[in-house]
């Protein structure tokens, strides 16, 4: 729920930090005030949690293409960023008509052109495809160091015994003295960007500004000032692009193309990996280029990109505030539901454990009285030492003379897979998957050899079913 005087703080104080010199852009403000007007109607009409989630992605999507001319851009905005991925055929529609309405209403006012204006894009070819995936994971890799540099800033600030008030002034004194030298980190930077995607600019100087931008935007937002990380993001994309650019067009003149196309691509390709939202990355661009001709590198620049900074590190710049405050955004619905149950609350506290000296035929008639397909293999004190399952005992039970042989010890899986009373169903979910299996003995976390009941994926499915139609009914 978002409150009216937040509404209207997003709108002051972004332009106080921004109109100073501040580094860092108004776009992540604007998704936040359209989302807070949804948040708004939402109230009004008293709608559900779940229609509230909606209305403030249906509001972002429609800040995000208002602002870049870029309808589609801001419906995939919504649906990577704002609702993670996790939405339904309705919500899309929704988001739809909030983006295309936004879209409308600039465009009659302000008309056609974008937030900044991109040149014609130009490539040599099929051929130059590998230097753009080698781009990608570049990107990626630097998307990783603005994140880490970011928080870092912010951990610093944090921790300073200052008045909070004093904060944003020593971030905005730090900002002045590197402005004096490279005024071009100053506030969003699209008039940089417009010249560095016409080709223009020097290696050293867009590589400099890549790497103090990425330092002030830190120490902007991370001393308290307002403003979002969108812009920033694209500043650095474009920089990092024009520099590979650079290099890449010295080393292979008749294969690679000039550091403005590079650039470009930058522009999309950086976003996508700072935001792990390579479709919004790839809009973005194409919807400000309209040119066919950059789908095919940015695609693959955004999405290897988008893996390389996954892979090195899980959280994207906005998720890493929810991760730090231990709230799993990446569990999605499903994983949210089964954390919150206990296996203890599940579990079968009347099951049948096998001693290890039964003979294979005794083993039979266990399994068929006591139901079920795994049995933990007990000693004479009743410690498991194993597990043993119908699978591991089908080969020999059609041969009579090593039924009555065989016991249930020496064909039990010593390497069990346990859980404990306090696991939760989702810990419980990936454990059944590790092998494939559909039954886990639970032990005593003080004495783990001892069981204490059995968990069977059946019963979590059955769970799962019945609290995801308690949401659904709570919801609607």
């Amino acid at each position: 729920i978002v409150r009216l005087r937040s509404v209207f703080a997003k709108i002051i104080a972004p332009a106080i930090t921004i109109g100073s010199g501040g580094s860092a852009g108004v776009e992540g403000p604007i998704a936040q005030i359209g989302g807070g007007m949804g948040s708004l109607v939402g109230q009004l009409f008293r709608v559900s949690g779940n229609r509230m989630k909606l209305l403030i992605a249906a509001g972002a999507a429609g800040g995000i293409a208002a602002t870049f001319n870029a309808p589609i851009a801001g419906v995939m905005f919504a649906t990577e960023i704002v609702l993670l991925g996790n939405y339904e055929l309705m919500s899309f529609g929704a988001i739809v008509i909030s983006s295309g309405m936004a879209t409308v209403v600039t465009r009659s006012y302000y008309g056609e052109n974008p937030v900044f204006l991109v040149p014609a894009f130009h490539t040599t070819g099929i051929t130059e495809i590998p230097l753009y995936i080698v781009f990608g994971v570049i990107v990626g890799i630097i998307a990783v160091f603005y994140i880490k540099v970011f928080y870092a800033v912010q951990d610093r600030f944090s921790k300073m015994n200052i008045s909070p008030y004093l904060k944003p002034v020593i971030g905005a004194l730090i900002v002045g003295i590197i402005g004096i030298f490279f005024p071009q980190v100053f506030s969003d930077g699209y008039g940089v960007i417009e010249e560095v995607l016409k080709g223009q600019g020097a290696l050293s100087l867009v590589f400099i500004l890549m790497l103090l931008k990425i330092f002030a935007t830190a120490v902007t937002l991370g001393s308290g000032g307002a403003g979002g990380v969108f812009a920033p993001s694209l500043f650095i994309g474009a920089m990092a692009g024009s520099t590979y650019g650079f290099i890449v067009h010295n080393l292979f003149p008749g294969l690679a193309a000039g550091p403005g196309e590079y650039a470009t691509v930058g522009v999309g390709a950086f976003l996508a990996a700072a935001t792990h939202a390579p479709l919004t990355g790839m809009f973005l661009l194409f919807e400000m280029t309209g040119n066919y001709l950059v789908i095919i590198p940015i695609m693959f620049a955004s999405i290897v990109g988008t893996f390389t900074a996954k892979r090195i590190f899980k959280d994207s710049i906005d998720t890493v505030y929810f991760s730090r405050k231990g709230v799993d955004i990446h569990a999605g619905r499903e994983g949210t539901l089964l954390s919150a149950i206990k296996v203890r609350d599940v579990m079968r506290r009347d099951f049948t454990t096998v001693r290890k000296d039964v003979n294979l035929t005794e083993f039979v008639d266990l399994m068929i009285e006591g139901g079920g397909f795994y049995f933990p293999v007990v000693d004479n004190e009743g410690e498991m030492v194993g597990i043993i399952s119908l699978q591991d005992v089908r080969k020999v039970l059609l041969e009579d003379y090593i039924k009555e042989i065989v016991t249930a010890g020496q064909l039990a899986t010593e390497d069990v897979i346990v859980l404990n009373l306090d696991d939760n169903l989702k810990d419980a979910i990936e454990k059944f998957n590790i092998k494939d299996i559909d039954e886990i003995p639970v032990v005593d976390p003080e004495a783990p050899s001892r069981v204490l009941g059995i968990l069977r994926r059946a019963d979590v499915m059955d769970v799962y079913n019945r609290e995801v139609l308690k949401k659904q009914v709570e919801e609607y």
